[in-house]
């Protein structure tokens, strides 16, 4: 007797609509996203400060060794070129801190449509209220900075508006998106609280990403770190540069090593990204299967 014929049968598909859902993330729009964020932290580095000339012809110096006027205006004042800096870094990490909130909460989405809309909208209306809490944070995590770096050799009884501007600047760097878009950390014992704060430990003590959101935070809270910490180096050599000045070239270090670490996250997700699309191109559909 021929064997019976397999049948084949139609089978909902394997997942609701949540669960297709959770894990999205919008690739493509965070390509474009990161790629003008970056493009407007160069700007705020090199073309803010030049706003000095708006106020007044910079002061005239004496020296051996001549720069160019788009130089000189970074080096005149450097308190000025910090502030500038920190005032357009204020205004930017907000707006991309909100982006990254969005993904965060779109890559975390799950229950049907209607509850999907309902929470999205519970967490637009909390949005000022994030805002200030993280504001305050990162507040506090300027302080600590201020006293790392002087723990690091910032000078100690003098120079300290510059200082705390630096430390503002790695602050809302490396504190401001974390803090918006997880929630800060705090000694709570409910267990919400502690699972924040074990997700931060994963994430800045174990260096532990594990999504495209967290390689997004993460990455440039390192490159600023180290790329402030590179940026000391040259202070103490005898070179007598303008740009040697406190605290420049640890500010543009911090700069330059956020926006490098950004376009890393930007690679190791794109890599990431298109792997996943491999696979599941690869992979057999569940829409039918035999039985």
């Amino acid at each position: 007797m021929p064997p019976a014929r397999a049948r084949t049968k139609k089978v909902p598909l394997s997942s609701t609509a949540s669960e297709s859902r959770r894990g999205f993330f919008p690739f493509f729009q965070y390509a474009s996203v990161v790629g003008v964020h970056v493009i407007l932290v160069g700007f705020t580095a090199l073309y803010l400060p030049q706003s000095t000339r708006l106020f007044g012809p910079l002061p005239v110096r004496k020296t051996d060794r001549p720069q160019s006027e788009f130089m000189e205006a970074l080096t005149a004042r450097p308190v000025v070129t910090a502030a500038w800096t920190l005032a357009g870094l204020c205004v930017l990490q907000v707006w991309w801190g909100t982006w990254v909130r969005k993904w965060y909460f779109e890559q975390n989405a799950h229950g049907t449509s209607e509850e999907i809309k309902i929470t999205r909208a519970n967490v637009k209306g909390v949005w000022f209220a994030r805002l200030r809490a993280t504001v305050g944070f990162a507040l506090l995590a300027t302080a600590v900075t201020h006293i790392v770096i002087v723990l690091f050799g910032a000078p100690l009884l003098s120079h300290h508006l510059q200082t705390g501007l630096l430390a503002a600047t790695v602050a809302i760097l490396t504190a401001f998106v974390p803090a918006f878009v997880f929630g800060y950390p705090t000694l709570a014992s409910d267990t919400p609280a502690l699972v924040n704060r074990l997700n931060w430990i994963r994430l800045f003590a174990e260096l532990s990403p594990r999504n495209p959101v967290e390689r997004i935070v993460v990455f440039p809270a390192v490159g600023t770190v180290v790329g402030a910490w590179i940026g000391a180096f040259p202070i103490p050599l005898d070179w007598d540069r303008p740009w040697q000045a406190w605290p420049l070239t640890p500010l543009y270090g911090s700069l330059t090593g956020y926006i490098i670490a950004s376009l890393a996250a930007l690679a190791v997700n794109s890599l990431k990204w298109l792997a996943q699309e491999q696979l599941r191109s690869v992979q057999p559909s569940t829409k039918y299967k035999t039985s």
